[in-house]
């Protein structure tokens, strides 16, 4: 065969070699509807196999965004995968849906294989915590378009709901909020963390500032809670009237996402202390509470709304299945200005 192409940049061998690779990884995700084989033009999923009887599809698709950035300075790509995943499907467990699978799009200037199969091990892993499948994938080797050793990420899921299923419901006045705890800043914020570590001149390798048993580096790197499994369960309880994820925007800009406009998120501001890591942002930032809640999850990474008969049961389920949770606001009413 030709190696012109090698020469151009592209080695196709070792795109070949990275299938085989990873193809154990993917297997490893096999569920009911999905065998999650590699190689074909397209991933195949059998949804009355996976048990639906009226589903709604629902897809959401999103990327990691600069924390990319951290992880090419760390040379740590092992969990960067998970972020991925965790992005796309706890956006479609906010309208109720469980994940039913998942494809990635890793792009790159020169392939490392080595950094490839990181990766896609942390995007496998994060399908293992959500419960769906990886059918599929695009790697692609771009000469010219990316620095040396960086690369970046999409990833695309698609999930099922029983029509009657569907969130939100009808969300109303007096409704509490339940928030659940995230395990860092998950992936959005990055741009001003990345900001702040330069202008405070903070070592990623070094300690925490605001934890001494953890590297800087580590902490930020901290994977996105993926909250499926403690929360799916709790979906076709009619008590459960919505769920947000915490993304971009924070508190401020999400939870008013599952609400009609008569209705706004009242929080108990004593109920959301910021953790450690989103006190020395805002200290060393400089950032007042407003910066904070629209730009960070500020240590809630969901809000799961709940008619205020349903707290206890919620709550006790939650903390069953591993969620840090507790009850932070109501609902309210709109005021006309």
């Amino acid at each position: 065969m030709s190696d012109a192409y090698k020469k151009a940049g592209v080695d196709i061998d070792a795109g070949e070699r990275l299938v085989s690779a990873i193809g154990p990884l993917a297997k490893a995700t096999a569920r009911a509807g999905a065998d999650a084989a590699l190689g074909g033009f397209g991933g195949l999923f059998d949804l009355k196999a996976a048990g639906f009887n009226d589903p709604i599809l629902v897809s959401g698709t999103d990327g990691v965004g600069t924390k990319l950035k951290l992880a090419f300075a760390l040379g740590k790509h092992d969990t960067i995968g998970v972020d991925l995943v965790a992005m796309c499907v706890n956006d479609i467990l906010a309208q109720g849906a469980e994940p039913l699978f998942f494809l990635d799009y890793f792009a790159t200037g020169r392939l490392d294989e080595g950094t490839a199969a990181s990766v896609v091990a942390g995007i496998a892993d994060g399908c293992r915590q959500a419960g769906c499948a990886l059918v599929g994938g695009e790697t692609a080797e771009m000469p010219g378009m990316y620095a040396a050793g960086e690369y970046d990420l999409a990833g695309f899921s698609v999930g099922a709901v029983e029509r009657k299923n569907i969130l939100p419901r009808s969300v109303a006045a007096g409704d509490v909020m339940i928030g659940l705890a995230s395990s860092g800043a998950h992936s959005n914020g990055y741009s001003l963390i990345r900001s702040i570590v330069e202008q405070t001149k903070a070592d990623l390798m070094a300690p925490a500032p605001f934890d001494a048993g953890r590297m800087l580096g580590d902490a930020l790197l901290s994977p996105t809670r993926i909250y499926v499994k403690s929360v799916l369960p709790l979906l076709a309880d009619e008590d459960i009237r919505a769920f947000a994820h915490i993304t971009g925007g924070g508190l401020t800009e999400n939870t008013p996402r599952v609400l009609s406009d008569n209705l706004t998120p009242r929080y108990d501001d004593a109920a959301i202390a910021l953790p450690p890591l989103f006190q020395w942002l805002k200290d060393a930032g400089g950032l007042n509470e407003t910066d904070m809640r629209r730009t960070f999850n500020c240590g809630v990474g969901g809000v799961l709304i709940c008619r205020a008969g349903a707290v206890d049961k919620t709550l006790a389920a939650l903390k069953t299945a591993g969620e840090d949770a507790c009850v932070i606001g109501d609902i309210a009413e709109r005021r006309s200005s």
